[in-house]
C-alpha cells in the first residue's frame, strides 16, 4: 500500500520545478533520507510532498485523509528551532531579563498545541500523556522555552507536531547544531516514533554520515535530477569539489603577542542558573581557538559578550583589542574589527532582497538595514561571492535560496570586509560535503595569508576543524 505516491508531477508554479516531472512513492512501513548537495531541489521535493507548492490535480494520491493534519513539516536551520518558531527571541538566552509572566513555558506552548490540533477528548488527552512519558518532557513543563537546551528544544518541537498523530513527520535538518551526545537521543526518540506509533518518517539531511538505522530508503537528489535510488548508505562517493581551495602549509608564523580578547573570572547568571563561571580566558592575536561544548554550556553566551550583544557584557571584566569593555568604545568601533556568523542570522533578514545585498550589509555591520553599496563595494563583494563559488547567485532572491545557498552567502557576509578577528559559529550548518570542505579550505587560507587575523570556530564536530586551529576552549554545562 502506498501512503504519498506523485504520478508525473509538475507544480503549477514552474519557478519551483525540478528539472523533470517527478514519479515518486512511499510505501507503507518505509522511512526515507533525502540528500543532495545545496540547492539539489531537496527542500522543492519536499515542499511537492507537503503542498506547499501544488501540483497539477490528480498527480499526487495519499493512502490517508486530511493530508494537512496527517503530514508534519518540521525544518530546523539552526540551534534554536524551525523557521517560523515565534520563540526564537526568547531562546537568545541572554534576553532572560525580558522574562514576566506573559512568558510561554514549555508546558502552556504544548497546551496550546494541543487544543489546536484537535477536540478535548479523554482518549486525546491519553495520548498527550505518552507523548510526555515518551520524551520525559513532565520535568520541563514548568520550565521556560528561553532556558531549554537544544536538544530539549527539538522535544518540544518534536511533541508539539505530534498531537494531530501524523502518518508522516517530515523533519529538516534534525541534528543540526546538537552534540554528539543529543543527537543520539533524538535518534532513538525517532525510532520510538516508527516503533510505537507506525509514524513514517522522512529526513532531508545535508550529512550523510547522519542517517539513522531505522531509514529503509535514501533518495538523491543532483541539480534538481533524481539520481537512481540508493539502497545502501555504503554506496556513497565522495563528492568532487572543483572550487574548493587547495592551501599549501609552507611554513607557519609564531603569533603575535598581543591581547585580541581577556575575559577575567567572568560570571554569567541567568535567573538561578549559571551559565559561565568565574572564565578567565586570553585570546592573542594571531591565534586560532577552536570552541565546544555541550548544548547550554555557554557558547553561545560567551560569543554574545565578545560581540557586545549581551547586557551583561558591560558588567563583566572583558577587553577587546586592547581596550576595557564600558571604557567609551561603541559597539561599531567593537563590530568593524570583527566579522561573524551564527547558526540562526538567516533569521535577522527578512526581506526578500539579492544575495549581495544582503553580502554587502556586512561592511557596515548592518542586519536589517540596507544600503546601495558603490562600484567598489560591489566588486569587494562579488570577489568574495566568487571565492565562496556564489557569484552565480548575486541576483538570486535571499529567501528563495536553499538554506545552504543562504548559508555561504552570510559567510561571505562575515569575510567581506577582511576582519581581525573572525568569528565562525557553527559556519558548516546545512552545507553538504563539498562545501564544508570548500569552507574549511577558505578559513585555512584566510589565516595563513595574514599572521595577524585571529580565530574562534564553533562546531560540534572534530572533523569541521579547519587546519589552522592552534589552541582550544572546551566549555561544560554547570
Amino acid at each position: 500500500m502506498k501512503t504519498i505516491e506523485i504520478i508525473n508531477g509538475r507544480t503549477k508554479n514552474p519557478e519551483w520545478s525540478l528539472a523533470e516531472p517527478v514519479n515518486f512513492s512511499l510505501e507503507e512501513g518505509e522511512h526515507l533520507a533525502i540528500i543532495g548537495r545545496n540547492g539539489s531541489g531537496k527542500s522543492m521535493f519536499v515542499d511537492m510532498i507537503t503542498g506547499r507548492h501544488p501540483l497539477y490535480p490528480d498527480m499526487i494520491k495519499y493512502g490517508f485523509d486530511e493530508p494537512y493534519n496527517n503530514i508534519k513539516h518540521i525544518t530546523f536551520r539552526d540551534t534554536y528551532g524551525g523557521d517560523n518558531d515565534r520563540t526564537y527571541f526568547l531562546q537568545q538566552r541572554w534576553n532572560q531579563m525580558e522574562i514576566d509572566e506573559e512568558t510561554p513555558t514549555v508546558g502552556s506552548k504544548l497546551e496550546e498545541a494541543f487544543l489546536l490540533a484537535g477536540e478535548d477528548t479523554p482518549k486525546r488527552r491519553e495520548f498527550q500523556k505518552h507523548i510526555y512519558e515518551l520524551f520525559h518532557l513532565d520535568d520541563l513543563l514548568d520550565k521556560y522555552i528561553i532556558l531549554l537546551s537544544s536538544g530539549e528544544l527539538r522535544k518540544f518541537k518534536l511533541a508539539a507536531n505530534l498531537f494531530t498523530r501524523p502518518k508522516v513527520l517530515i523533519i529538516e535538518n534534525p541534528f543540526i547544531g546538537l552534540d554528539a551526545e543529543t543527537r543520539d537521543q533524538v535518534k532513538e526518540l525517532l525510532r520510538m516514533l516508527t516503533e510505537e506509533q507506525g509514524m513514517q518518517i522522512i529526513l532531508v539531511l545535508s550529512k550523510m554520515d547522519e542517517i539513522p538505522d531505522f531509514i529503509t530508503r535514501i533518495i538523491k537528489l543532483d541539480n534538481l535530477h533524481f539520481v537512481p535510488e540508493i539502497k545502501v548508505k555504503t554506496d556513497f562517493l565522495i563528492e568532487h569539489c572543483p572550487h574548493a581551495i587547495q592551501v599549501q602549509h609552507e611554513a607557519t608564523f609564531p603569533p603575535i603577542p598581543q591581547l585580541v580578547i581577556m575575559f577575567k573570572h567572568v560570571t554569567i547568571q541567568y535567573g538561578e542558573r549559571t551559565i559561565l563561571k568565574d572564565l578567565n580566558w586570553v585570546v592573542l592575536k594571531g591565534e586560532h581557538w577552536a570552541l565546544s561544548g555541550q548544548n547550554g554550556s555557554g557558547k553561545s553566551t560567551l560569543l554574545s559578550l565578545v560581540c557586545a550583544d549581551n547586557p551583561q557584557s558591560y558588567a563583566c571584566d572583558i577587553s577587546l583589542f586592547g581596550h576595557q569593555r564600558g571604557s567609551g568604545e561603541s559597539i561599531w568601533d567593537i563590530k568593524k574589527h570583527i566579522g561573524y556568523v551564527s547558526p540562526e542570522m538567516h533569521r535577522s533578514y527578512k526581506q526578500n532582497i539579492p544575495a549581495l545585498q544582503i553580502v554587502a550589509s556586512g561592511l557596515k555591520d548592518t542586519i536589517g538595514l540596507y544600503f546601495t553599496p558603490t562600484e567598489q563595494e560591489k566588486n569587494q563583494c562579488l570577489e568574495w561571492m566568487n571565492v565562496f563559488g556564489i557569484k552565480h547567485l548575486a541576483d538570486r532572491k535571499f529567501l528563495e535560496m536553499s538554506s545552504g545557498e543562504q548559508r555561504l552567502v552570510l559567510l561571505a557576509r562575515a569575510f567581506v570586509k577582511s576582519p581581525d578577528l573572525l568569528i565562525l559559529d557553527e559556519p558548516l550548518h546545512g552545507l553538504d560535503l563539498c562545501n564544508r570542505n570548500m569552507v574549511k579550505a577558505i578559513v585555512d587560507r584566510y589565516m595563513y595569508d595574514d599572521p595577524d587575523r585571529t580565530l574562534i570556530y564553533v562546531t560540534h564536530y572534530e572533523n569541521e576543524l579547519p587546519n589552522c586551529i592552534d589552541n582550544s576552549l572546551y566549555l561544560e554545562r554547570q
